[in-house]
């Protein structure tokens, strides 16, 4: 799922100023961050996970909003840097926000997606607390399988509730959707998206985040694509039947293009717009 992809948003490129001296970028006239890249996350010191860190110039101690930023794949390919740019844009748009743009171990013939993935992102998580010295108010946004993991995070293993929302962008809600099916790697998800010694249910159902909503999950808003052969559009109304269910707080919003097309032309815009206005709610 969306391999090889590289991430062209013309709109914030020329805005961004960056200083490799003092390792400070400055993406729009309002925002000034410390930038930190491929840190160490992991107490093990592990090389497959790093992230590139994003820590606002007038940095305080006083809580602040902390994005996740989890990269798609299809749980075995992909890397943070497909996001940079997205990131950025994202700074322009909230410069009193941390962000975490994150790498985690892939799946592969002989290793597992879940729990790993899992894992990895409660490890991003106890690195910001440790290095940010607050509490932070986490919003995990992810594209593809890092939209999945971000909503499975959310409303699975959360049990502390430290994620104030999700951000869903052409994620998988209900793996077992036939049109999700489609997919054509899924039988590769079949066989090691999750440790059978993990789970004795059903392993698509298990790792499906919509099997684990309930009525304290994380407000979420999600963006699919009308022409999307890879995780098609019926998973919106899917997730959203869910959450109303359930009487979480959710937006969700479709935008014309395919499975990579959410980024292109105005879509990015509109997303990030529809974010800000999101998250205002909260």
């Amino acid at each position: 799922m969306e391999r090889n992809i590289i991430f062209m948003i013309g709109f914030v490129l020329a805005a961004f100023q960056i200083s490799c001296k003092d390792n400070k970028i400055t993406p729009g006239s309002d925002a000034s961050f410390i930038k930190k890249e491929n840190v160490l996350y992991d107490e093990n010191r592990n090389p497959e996970l790093t992230m590139d860190l994003y820590i606002p110039e007038e940095h305080s101690h006083k809580d602040r909003d902390v994005f996740i930023i989890i990269h798609g794949g299809g749980w075995r390919g992909g890397n943070k840097s497909e996001l940079t740019f997205f990131t950025l844009s994202m700074m322009q748009k909230f410069p009193h926000s941390v962000f975490a743009n994150i790498n985690y171990r892939l799946a592969s013939t002989s290793r597992y997606a879940l729990p790993n993935q899992i894992e990895d992102i409660r490890s991003a998580m106890h690195y910001l607390e440790k290095t940010l010295k607050f509490q932070p108010r986490l919003i995990l946004l992810g594209n593809s399988a890092g939209g999945h993991l971000s909503m499975l995070y959310a409303y699975k293993f959360d049990r502390n509730k430290k994620v104030k929302a999700v951000i869903n962008i052409v994620g998988p809600a209900d793996l077992s959707d036939p049109g999700f099916k489609r997919y054509d790697d899924y039988s590769f998800l079949k066989s090691h998206l999750v440790d059978p010694k993990y789970t004795s249910a059903s392993q698509m159902i298990f790792a499906s985040p919509i099997a684990w909503i309930n009525n304290h999950s994380a407000p979420t808003l999600s963006y699919y694509g009308i022409n999307d052969q890879v995780v098609p559009v019926t998973q919106k109304s899917i997730l959203d039947s869910a959450l109303s269910k359930n009487k979480v707080l959710h937006e969700s919003y479709e935008f014309t293009g395919g499975h990579s097309d959410w980024y292109q032309n105005e879509n990015g815009k509109f997303l990030i717009g529809k974010i800000e206005d999101f998250l205002k709610k909260l």
